[in-house]
């Protein structure tokens, strides 16, 4: 499952440059969405993470990209 799940993602990158957790989890069931990145990451591809805060709730997630 894990290596669909990285394959899926790595797609989603590719096509629309970003994915958030939420994404992940509600497109690819994806719980682990850091893991897959990091190792996308090792298999060489250059991919950033930004942290963006929910103003109402002050919580924060992160948003990976790929790097181009």
């Amino acid at each position: 499952m894990k290596e669909s799940q990285k394959a899926k993602i790595l797609e989603h990158l590719t096509r629309y440059k970003h994915i958030s957790p939420f994404e992940a989890m509600n497109l690819y069931g994806c719980m682990r969405l850091a893991s897959r990145i990091l190792e996308l990451k090792n298999d060489g591809h250059e991919i950033k993470k930004t942290m963006l805060k929910n103003t109402a709730s002050g919580k924060s997630h992160a948003v990976y990209a790929l790097e181009e």
